[in-house]
């Protein structure tokens, strides 16, 4: 037996455990899963040569670029949220934003208290989304953004549709359609934040241009704005803004003004027509305004509505019935925002509370409308009936109460216009014989009598340095011995100089100058004709201080101003009656010898509805100029007609179209207005002096051109003056002269 030990043989896998025998739990030893995964895993086989190195590195920057775009994204998310953050920061409180307003605005009532024109920028009062009609909300909606509850404040399809139609119609990308949600436009209205600065030497139309303008810059602010205000305020309270800020045409700013300013009523009222019309000027508030262009404004309001039946806010049946009745204007929308009278009062009035006004300013005028409207008919009816069609012809109207407070004012014959030159006040016109009364009136009250004769006859005058000046009469016709009555009613060239001569030129100017005639008056003997120059309501305003007796009157619209909110009133008028320019005698005489005018002389067409009435007519020299200015016992009303560029007339005088137009407007101003006498006084007949066939008067009163003898005189005491002043003959030779006066 050997004493080596015996080898075993190894035990192999197979045969370490019987068969069916399983291991120890202690001796079992657990294999790397995950090795045996890589090892159970297929490997692709790696392409080899020039290929599989371009793969490789494609490989690589593929990895590359994806990296460092996901990190700049997480980045740029991180930086926008802190750019947003920081807006969100500078917002003010959302009732900081309503009214964004540089300017104030005035608001004009007539003489009852309504609303008839407004000026400035306009704003009716700040108004909440959920305060307005659901109406205007919704077509507000539909029209501007019909997603606008959906996004965070920007609109990614919006943007893309707008730029590939911006491209299609060959502009740039961000030229023309903005897709620009309800946010983003109310982010532009804020200008991003950037509050307008007068000290910056910047307009405020220049302001504005920068805030609306397109650039890729301005974009992606107005981008991080509109996402800081959805951030920091609700979609109501950015619809809110929205509806105070946005410019919806006619000085209106805001859905409140622009309600109140073309329908008359709150824009909590508003029907769906009003809402989409409303609405509707968003797009172009300008030229859509309703004032501007009504057609064009209908047709965009029914747009608004097909866009609001497709997005389920209407029914077709609400649909039909608002196309069948579409917004109609109010009056004081129709007028156009008051027209020449509104123009007028703003001019009078102190420039830091109408022109100028940073506040909202109520005034309170004496504008009637009915009256308004009775001169604008008035005026329409005779350029549709007398006057061939296509006539530049102009005219203009002014009625008023014998203390001057304006009712009416037609500055031309497009009477619905704003910021039109306004013939009534601003054109400087010779008045013709529309001036003798002031001629009259000097004379009456220094004592001479209606009754009074003068001899109409050939006259002239050496005027030095001229020569001589020989007035004539309109029909070159002479009346021989006429009482001064009669030669007004005629309107009588010849005896208006001699009287203008007999009392004096000074006096004749001193006495228009005090009645209100402000401009330089003629120097010469033609100053009794009228050659002067004057506006309407100048001529109307003196015309009126002789109805009401003999006292100055200053033309007036403004009866109070106040800020709104305000009880108190800053400030009254500025007009009314002044100091007296002659005695009341004077004046009730000087009636009489105008009612005589109409009843018996050059004004007859001026007759209506069997009422005492009162004027003169006037026509200048070629007939360029055109005037009635007369009175019942309760309103004065003055009428210019003629052309812009002083082509004269044809075949029109002062007791023709003028006077006319003066009967068609007065007619319609009266209507249920009480009939009353003028308040006239009846002349004292001429005394007789000493037996004879020859009448005498009593002696003249001195004039400023020294003593009159108190010798009798012979009835034509005129030429007795003038003999006295000019120590000689009062005739001269019928040598044709420049004509004046008229029929």
């Amino acid at each position: 037996m050997s004493d080596k030990p015996t080898r075993k043989r190894p035990l192999v896998a197979e045969n370490r455990y019987r068969k069916g025998a399983k291991p120890a739990a202690s001796k079992q030893i657990a294999k790397p899963r995950t090795k045996a995964k890589r090892a159970r895993k297929p490997t692709r086989p790696r392409r080899g040569g020039v290929m599989g190195f371009f793969s490789a590195i494609a490989r690589w920057f593929l990895r590359l670029i994806w990296v460092i775009t996901s990190r700049s994204v997480l980045v740029g998310f991180a930086v926008l949220a802190v750019v947003v953050g920081y807006f969100v920061t500078t917002l003010p409180p959302v009732e900081d934003l309503l009214d964004g307003r540089a300017n104030g605005s005035v608001t004009m009532l007539d003489y009852k208290g309504d609303v008839f024109a407004w000026r400035g920028d306009q704003f009716g009062g700040a108004v909440r989304a959920s305060g307005v009609s659901p109406h205007l909300k919704n077509a507000v909606i539909a029209t501007e953004d019909k997603r606008f509850y959906k996004h965070f404040g920007l609109s990614p399809r919006g943007i893309a549709s707008a730029v590939r139609i911006n491209l299609s119609e060959g502009r740039g990308p961000l030229s023309g359609h903005g897709g620009s949600t309800i946010t983003q436009q109310t982010a532009k209205l804020l200008c991003l934040g950037e509050p307008f600065d007068p000290t910056a030497g910047q307009t405020e139309a220049e302001y504005e241009r920068e805030c609306r303008r397109g650039s890729i810059k301005r974009k992606a602010k107005e981008a991080v704005y509109a996402m800081a205000m959805e951030a920091k305020y609700s979609k109501n309270d950015i619809l809110s803004i929205y509806l105070n800020r946005a410019y919806m045409g006619g000085g209106a700013y805001g859905a409140e003004a622009a309600s109140q300013r073309f329908f008359g009523k709150s824009a909590a009222d508003v029907d769906p027509a009003e809402a989409a019309t409303i609405a509707g000027l968003l797009t172009a508030p300008s030229t859509l305004s309703p004032t501007s262009n009504l057609e064009r404004s209908r047709n965009r309001a029914a747009t608004v509505l097909r866009l609001m039946n497709e997005q389920g806010y209407l029914t077709d049946e609400q649909v039909e019935k608002a196309m069948a009745n579409p917004a109609t204007l109010s009056e004081a929308a129709e007028a156009r925002a008051g027209g020449y009278f509104a123009d007028w009062v703003m001019s009078t009035g102190p420039e830091f509370f109408t022109r100028k006004t940073t506040e909202d300013v109520i005034i309170r005028t004496t504008l009637d409308q009915r009256m308004q409207q009775a001169a604008v008919d008035g005026l329409n009816w005779v350029f549709d009936n007398k006057v061939r069609e296509g006539s530049k012809a102009q005219a203009a109207i002014v009625v008023m109460s014998a203390d001057g407070a304006v009712r009416a004012m037609v500055g031309g014959r497009k009477t619905k216009v704003s910021g039109a030159f306004n013939r009534a006040t601003q054109a400087l016109r010779q008045t013709g014989s529309a001036f003798k009364p002031f001629v009259y009136a000097a004379a009456l009250d220094l004592g001479y009598s209606p009754n009074d004769l003068v001899d109409d006859s050939p006259y002239c005058l050496n005027i030095p340095g001229s020569g001589e000046w020989c007035p004539r009469n309109y029909t070159n016709r002479f009346s021989g011995q006429t009482t001064m009555t009669n030669a007004l009613a005629q309107s009588l060239n010849i005896p208006a100089v001699k009287i203008s001569e007999s009392v004096g030129r000074e006096t004749v100017s001193t006495v228009a100058s005090q009645f209100g005639i402000k401009n330089d008056l003629a120097a010469g003997p033609a100053l009794a004709l009228g050659a002067s120059e004057s506006t309407l309501i100048e001529m109307t305003g003196a015309f009126a201080g002789i109805l009401n007796g003999g006292s100055s009157v200053t033309p007036y619209g403004l009866i109070d101003l106040r800020l709104r909110g305000d009880s108190e009133a800053l400030m009254g008028s500025g007009g009314g009656i002044g100091e007296r320019v002659i005695q009341e005698n004077a004046a009730g005489q000087l009636i009489y010898m105008m009612e005589k005018v109409v009843s018996e002389g050059t004004g007859q067409r001026a007759q209506f509805g069997g009422r005492q009435l009162a004027g003169k007519t006037g026509t200048t020299s070629a007939a360029k100029d055109a005037w009635f200015i007369g009175f019942s016992a309760d309103y004065v009303a003055g009428v210019w007609m003629g052309y812009d560029d002083n082509t004269p007339l044809k075949g029109v005088t002062g007791g023709g179209l003028p006077t006319e137009i003066w009967r068609e407007a007065m007619k319609r101003v009266h209507e249920g207005v009480p009939v009353k006498p003028l308040p006239m006084v009846l002349p004292a007949p001429a005394r007789v002096l000493f037996e004879g066939d020859v009448n005498e008067v009593a002696p003249l009163p001195d004039t400023n051109l020294g003593p009159v003898s108190a010798a009798p005189r012979p009835t034509n005491i005129i030429d007795q003056v003038l003999q006295d002043i000019f120590g000689g003959g009062g005739e001269g030779s019928s040598a044709p002269a420049p004509r004046a006066g008229d029929r």
